[in-house]
């Protein structure tokens, strides 16, 4: 058990909700029962401890079970233990210290991982890219909305968001630990990775000439969508330097869609698209 707030594990803990010691430690955090169990299930390999109260470990008994039998290390901690460990105000009685869980690009697009290159035994066939993206609940709802759709991998170009920022873990609800995902990558090695494994590049994008949905928008062949920033979208030189530009048609009188909601839209009629094909 442990039960002093003032350990230097626990400091230790909760350094890693910033990005310096984060670096540092090569260590992020995984908060709340979604995130732990999934990061627990599909990577063990990446979670060095699991905390988590006596209740915490009542509630969720599988969490537990499946650590152990995955030989990942855990430890009981007082409730108070546990809020010095984390930001957040209600850590829901669970906590995981991870390991990085990303991908080298090549890596990421080598084979497709995803449902509809599964079951057509092909590449890479659906990818997003989020370019200058800097929200961390809309860079997390939007790799958990690419593992829902069925995608390949995401990738976050270096002007992006840190992934392992707290609030984008928690925004994941644990797709993180599902798919691939590439950090770091400059937007010209990006698109030169894409075309290599053979996808079209598609900006989503206000000012684009084709709107989602036009029957000759051919969503059935491998393609990435690029998602640019959620305050000023995607700069031109960016646009310019995809195959083309789609925007999402708007029929009420919104003004638009935000980041999240926009790759979802993306994401889905892809998806559609791909499961017919």
């Amino acid at each position: 058990m442990l039960s002093n707030p003032r350990a230097d594990r626990v400091r230790a803990v909760r350094a890693l909700s910033r990005r310096a010691s984060r670096s540092r430690a090569g260590l992020f955090l995984a908060e709340g029962p979604q995130s732990v169990r999934e990061a627990v299930r599909h990577t063990p390999r990446a979670v060095v401890d699991l905390y988590a109260t006596g209740a915490g470990l009542a509630r969720h008994t599988e969490i537990a079970g499946e650590a152990h039998e995955n030989g990942v290390r855990v430890t009981e901690v007082t409730e108070d233990v546990l809020a010095e460990m984390v930001e957040t105000e209600a850590p829901q009685g669970v906590l995981a210290v991870c390991r990085p869980v990303d991908l080298p690009l090549a890596a990421a697009l080598e084979q497709g991982s995803g449902a509809h290159s599964r079951h057509r035994g092909a590449g890479p066939l659906l990818v997003v890219v989020l370019a200058h993206v800097r929200d961390p609940g809309n860079a997390g709802t939007v790799i958990r909305c690419a593992d829902a759709a069925g995608a390949d991998a995401v990738v976050l170009t270096d002007s992006s968001v840190d992934i392992y920022n707290p609030k984008v873990v928690r925004s994941t609800a644990g797709s993180l630990f599902h798919l691939p995902v590439v950090v770091g990558v400059p937007f010209d090695d990006a698109l030169a990775g894409l075309r290599a494994a053979g996808c079209r590049v598609l900006a989503a994008d206000a000012s684009g000439t084709t709107t989602l949905g036009d029957p000759a928008l051919d969503l059935t062949a491998a393609h990435a969508w690029v998602m640019g920033n959620e305050a000023w979208g995607l700069p031109e030189a960016l646009r310019e330097a995809c195959d083309e530009v789609v925007r999402v048609p708007i029929h009420g009188m919104a003004e638009s869609l935000n980041l999240a909601m926009a790759a979802t839209v993306c994401l889905y009629t892809s998806a559609t698209a791909l499961a017919r094909a």
